[in-house]
């Protein structure tokens, strides 16, 4: 009897799970910040008329940034103390955000995105470490984690809903005062009820490894995102050269030192990587998917950004619940089973945008977004458990910035990727009809948006002419990138079919 009490993990008190609540701010917090400003997007282009370029890195600027530096933070939060990290983090979040609404131009807008991402990346290792550490018994970690992931995937999908209550009724600078209200409890709250937690033996600070990670995941992420944007070309192809050479070094250096920055070994394990996988294109599929429906439904259909975000609303309510019902779930049916069919749920959304492309009334994103949301919702709550389960203890921090890095990236090539695509798509199918001057034409083919503000100047029929165009050449490009995106999902469940274990 005495060795199985030692042998039984001590369960949660009732001030874990209200530590737990508190956590779950800057989750969502964090999540609402990568997909707030899809909504606000055509407001910000109005005001700082950025170009296509431009607008793209307002949306990727914070994310890759903040992919960036999720290895090194995780690996200083277990040096210094993850609660410690994350209240570093939360003022620093707070201070760029407040800063971005008064951005006057696109490149400050910017360069305060990319300040903000730093101080992100030291939000969300630390959460997912510190619920590692307060919630020993599996079962119920598990249900903590069904509550960090919902948390995350519904901040992330409601982040256009809350972005169009927010410009319902105040200028678009008011989406990056959003932080305040949230941050200031956790200020209050955490110091009181959630334990400091550290590595007890991190070993030495790996520099050279904390600037590999961040060239190799920076220079990677760009050069995709500029290969998506404008195709073949020496600059993208040296950027993704150079950030593949820099994470080969990386890797073997890891695999040498005694005491790693990360431990990739963990990829042996195919619980570990599979899941990775899955995180990461669930995470394009569902951010790629917000990008180009958040301009869908306000610029095509001509929605209201509230109305736009209730729209989005169902999927985002149901992908709570679908990550909550995978946890009893997972209990009587495998992890390759769940994960698998999840993500080929989440396909046929992407399969229905195709199916209809430029005929798809706002009723069809509902229904496309709900079939999203419970697939993204089962997948990300149980691969997070997979990870954190596969992680050595005292490993949690370095672990949970790989899963959280997998997410970024994700968010990322989302945008990056698919959007990237979207635009090269409508610069090429956009048809500037005769009397539109040439200055005016190139503003129409850089964004939606912009072809939006030009035929707003034009005299009544040509508007409406350009107008048609540019919807029509948008919405190909839509059924493209639908195609992608059911794409990339199948090879996601592939990935989870073949190398998640039977058992």
């Amino acid at each position: 009897m005495r060795a199985e009490s030692v042998e039984t993990p001590p369960l949660a008190t009732a001030r874990d799970w209200i530590a737990l609540a508190v956590l779950m701010l800057p989750v969502l917090l964090v999540s609402i910040d990568n997909t707030v400003l899809s909504l606000a997007l055509p407001h910000i282009a109005e005001a700082l008329e950025p170009d296509a370029a431009q607008q793209l890195w307002i949306i990727d600027a914070y994310s890759i940034v903040l992919a960036g530096l999720l290895v090194t933070m995780g690996s200083l939060g277990d040096r210094i103390g993850r609660r410690r990290l994350l209240l570093i983090g939360a003022a620093g979040f707070a201070v760029f955000s407040v800063a971005s609404a008064f951005a006057t131009t696109a490149l400050e807008l910017i360069l305060l995105r990319g300040l903000t991402g730093i101080f992100g990346a030291m939000l969300m290792p630390s959460t997912l470490a510190l619920i590692r550490g307060i919630f020993r018994d599996r079962n119920q970690r598990r249900v903590a984690i069904a509550v960090w992931a919902g948390c995350f995937s519904a901040g992330s999908a409601a982040g256009p809903l809350v972005g169009g209550v927010v410009l319902e009724h105040f200028h678009w600078n008011a989406i990056f005062l959003i932080a305040l209200p949230v941050l200031l409890p956790l200020f209050i709250l955490t110091p009181l009820l959630v334990r400091e937690s550290r590595d007890p033996h991190p070993g030495p600070i790996d520099v050279p490894g904390m600037l590999a990670s961040i060239v190799a995941l920076v220079t990677i992420v760009l050069g995709i995102k500029e290969f998506a944007a404008q195709g073949f070309g020496l600059q993208p192809i040296v950027s993704i050269v150079v950030g593949v050479a820099v994470g080969a070094w990386f890797v073997r250096r890891q695999l040498r030192r005694p005491v790693p920055l990360l431990d990739l070994t963990l990829f042996r394990n195919p619980l570990f990587s599979g899941s990775i996988a899955v995180n990461l294109l669930s995470v394009v599929s569902m951010v790629g998917f917000l990008f180009f429906v958040s301009q869908h439904l306000q610029i095509v259909v001509g929605l209201t950004p509230l109305a736009a975000g209730v729209v989005l609303l169902p999927g985002i309510v149901l992908m709570i619940i679908a990550g909550f019902a995978v946890v009893p779930l997972s209990k009587r049916v495998t992890a390759r089973v769940i994960i698998t069919g999840s993500v080929l749920l989440s396909a046929t959304a992407y399969v229905l945008m195709a199916a209809f492309g430029a005929g798809s009334a706002w009723q069809i994103v509902l229904i496309a977004f709900v079939i999203l949301g419970v697939g993204v919702g089962m997948a990300e709550t149980l691969s997070n458990d997979l990870i954190l389960s596969a992680a050595p203890k005292d490993r949690a921090g370095a672990a949970s910035a790989l899963s959280e890095t997998a997410y970024e990236v994700g968010a990322v090539l989302g945008t990056a990727l698919l959007g990237g695509l979207l635009t090269a798509h409508y610069r090429g199918a956009l048809v500037v009809p005769d009397g539109v001057d040439t200055d005016a034409g190139a503003r129409a083919r850089e964004t939606l948006a912009g072809a939006e503000q030009v035929a707003a100047s034009l005299p009544n029929d040509l508007g409406a002419e350009l107008m048609s165009m540019a919807n029509a050449a948008f919405e190909g490009g839509v059924v493209m990138t639908s195609v992608i995106g059911a794409i990339l999902m199948v090879a996601a469940a592939a990935a989870a079919w073949f190398v998640l274990p039977k058992r």
